[in-house]
């Protein structure tokens, strides 16, 4: 996964900047893999302190111990206002070792406007030596006048071969990397939780498409499995509209499932569907609730299969 990480132009463009000494004192990434963001995020602070693999500083900053490359918040917790004056206070100490300081915020889609607002001044005008190097999965959560202050990186999805090619490396040659590539829509966390879950979430999208039980389905569906349920139905959606159009070589899953979804779902159907699984990630984009944004797509997708059917 490192080497995924260190291809993106996050990487390298901070990497770069370090070395001519043209650093921006705040600087944003945006990277859609939520899973793998404070990953990214430590990729790219080493590439800010120059840490060569193996050295101390580098080992340091992986284990965020390292006295001049502060994480905020705690892994896993979100950043709180006495966070944000905490981060105030050590902005204004003078760099342990080096003749910088770089301060981490993690998980800045999740941090309220208020606490954005209190971190505005500093990071328009940090002290001198001070830098920041935010990260967010979500642009549009973070405020406008915190954008405009940044030097902001975005970060594209993966190539799905780029995504197969690190499972590979980390997985060895192991059956369903090829399907969890094609579903994960270039996130590599959620490529990693399709291949680790075995073929239980594309199984799981196969009897939701094939109308199962789907309330009570919906019903079940817990957060964990957020961040993978709508990438397997995309991807059972899609190979069901190769199969249905005599494409089926380039589909990456053929299993029963999805072959009678191709046949009991129109085309136009499943083209429709493919549209109505973007606009539901969007809304879990925007804290919508889950269970309800996969029941409101299966009830569009009974529409769009009676419509089509009606027309055919």
């Amino acid at each position: 996964m490192i080497r995924l990480l260190r291809s993106t132009n996050a990487y390298e463009a901070i990497g770069e900047d370090a070395r001519r000494g043209t650093s921006s004192h705040a600087m944003l990434v945006v990277f859609p893999d939520e899973g793998c963001l404070r990953a990214l995020l430590t990729e790219c602070a080493k590439a800010f302190f120059s840490a060569e693999d193996g050295s101390r500083a580098a080992r340091l900053i992986g284990e965020e111990h390292f006295p001049d490359c502060r994480f905020f918040p705690a892994a896993g917790e979100k950043l709180t206002a006495d966070a944000g004056a905490s981060i105030l206070d050590e902005s204004l100490l003078r760099p342990v070792e080096e003749q910088k300081k770089l301060f981490v915020l993690d998980a800045f889609h999740t941090v309220v406007p208020l606490v954005q607002n209190k971190l505005l001044k500093v990071l328009e005008e940090p002290p001198a030596g001070v830098y920041f190097l935010l990260g967010a999965s979500n642009v549009h959560a973070v405020l406008p006048t915190v954008r405009s202050r940044m030097k902001t990186f975005e970060v594209p999805p993966f190539s799905e071969e780029r995504i197969f090619e690190a499972l590979t490396r980390t997985y060895g040659e192991r059956e369903g990397a090829r399907e969890a590539a094609a579903a994960c829509g270039g996130v590599y966390s959620v490529a990693e939780k399709l291949l680790t879950g075995g073929s239980g979430e594309f199984l799981l999208a196969e009897k939701f498409l094939l109308g199962e039980n789907v309330e009570a389905l919906c019903r079940a569906l817990t957060e964990a499995e957020k961040p993978v349920f709508f990438a397997a139905v995309r991807l059972v959606l899609r190979d069901a509209l190769l199969l249905s159009q005599n494409k089926g070589e380039f589909a990456a899953r053929r299993s029963e499932g999805v072959k009678k979804i191709a046949r009991e779902l129109p085309a136009g159907a499943l083209l429709k569907g493919l549209s109505l699984v973007e606009e539901a990630e969007r809304q879990i984009k925007f804290n919508a609730n889950f269970a309800q944004c996969a029941l409101a797509l299966a009830i569009c997708l009974k529409e769009e299969k009676k419509k089509w059917q009606t027309l055919s």
